[in-house]
């Protein structure tokens, strides 16, 4: 008889330790047993923001004409250097090659200034033709001329001075032609420069506003190019987070898609708030091939004036909704479980999510509840 009673007390002992929870979960009837956890640390707060890309320009029209040339469409990729829209510029090529006329007109009447200053500087009788046997004009060099000096009526210097002067002034105009002709040439460069778009840096088209034959006004957007290769987070700040920011800072944050939490950077702060919201613009670096530009991301800050978060954590498989209302089953004191609404906090890495009430640690719950499994209600939703 005796034996028989140890035998039972060995079998019950055997049953109980099989059911007490190891490493804060245990197996029974209803499933996977999990020990409510005590979470510490500072709070946090999520912030929505939106995925842009790197670097982002946006090409303009920067004067009229007709569109002869787009390189693709949006997705297409291209790099640096490459032509990506043109205008017609076949008015500007006409400007220039009568640019090049005049400058090539400039440069003869150049040529032509130093010449006649050269013949007045070094031969300034070579320009009046003698007469007859030459006689009649070399009597008039030796004597009439002179006498017309030693009179007053005449000074030659004076006269061969205003000569050499007239032909420096031409010299003078046609350098000035020269200068004017190639300073038109620079201008429509500049233009011929303007009527086309090239790629500055290796990218994709986000969005084009244009087609092949448009006509553009100056200041129109052509279309908007960006590096999407490296991709950031753009977040308005509240004002009283900003001091727990620092460039280079590494926090997380939760793709709005797929639910994966990813570690992000901070990149920038802004160094003035707006003053009407009271935020602050902030830059956080995503990892590459996470995400898409556009795509919604919301990034955990720490939030340094709010009290140290001391809430109970479980599994997020733990949870059932009945209706919106979230409930976890709870094993209660005779082993059964009891279905107890919770109010939910922020959501955790490693799948796991904060209680703000109904939960207290050291309980017990399923971590992953069966369909159909019969159950209590508690209506402990004021527990913490």
């Amino acid at each position: 008889m005796e034996i028989q009673v140890h035998a039972i007390t060995l079998a019950v002992a055997l049953t109980a330790a099989a059911v007490l929870p190891q490493a804060g979960f245990a197996q029974n009837e209803g499933g996977e047993y999990y020990v409510v956890q005590q979470a510490r640390g500072a709070s946090t707060v999520s912030l929505g923001g939106t995925v842009i890309p790197y670097k982002e320009v946006t090409l303009s029209a920067q004067l009229p004409g007709r569109v002869k040339h787009l390189a693709g469409i949006e997705g297409d990729t291209f790099e640096k250097g490459t032509l990506l829209v043109a205008l017609d510029d076949s008015e500007l090529l006409a400007k220039r090659n009568a640019a090049l006329a005049q400058l090539a007109n400039a440069d003869a009447q150049l040529r032509a200034a130093g010449v006649q200053y050269n013949r007045e500087l070094w031969s300034p009788q070579s320009k009046q033709a003698m007469g007859g046997m030459g006689l009649p004009n070399l009597f008039d060099q030796m004597f009439t001329r002179p006498m017309e000096s030693f009179s007053g009526n005449r000074n030659q210097n004076v006269e061969r001075r205003a000569d050499l002067y007239a032909s420096g002034v031409q010299i003078t105009q046609a350098q000035n032609a020269i200068l004017s002709a190639q300073s038109q040439i620079q201008a429509i460069d500049a233009k011929l420069r303007d009527a086309i778009s090239l790629a500055p840096f290796d990218g994709v088209i986000m969005k084009k506003f244009v087609e092949v034959g448009d006509t553009m006004q100056p200041g129109q957007p052509l279309l908007i190019y960006a590096d999407v290769e490296y991709l950031q987070i753009m977040v308005d700040v509240p004002a009283r987070l900003r001091p727990g920011l620092y460039e280079q800072m590494m926090l997380e944050a939760e793709l709005d898609v797929t639910g994966q939490v990813v570690p992000v950077r901070v990149a920038q702060i802004f160094p003035t708030a707006d003053s009407q919201r009271h935020t602050v613009k902030v830059k956080f670096d995503l990892p590459q091939g996470v995400s898409a530009p556009g795509m919604y991301v919301k990034v955990r800050l720490p939030d340094l004036t709010a009290p140290e978060m001391n809430h109970p954590i479980i599994p997020v498989s733990a949870i059932r909704y009945n209706g919106s209302l979230p409930g976890v089953y709870v094993v209660g004191k005779q082993g059964r479980p009891e279905l107890r609404l919770i109010r939910v906090g922020e959501s955790l890495d490693r799948g796991l999510v904060s209680v703000l009430s109904g939960l207290s640690a050291g309980e017990q719950i399923l971590r992953n509840p069966p369909n159909g499994i019969a159950s209590g209600w508690s209506d402990s939703l004021d527990r913490r």
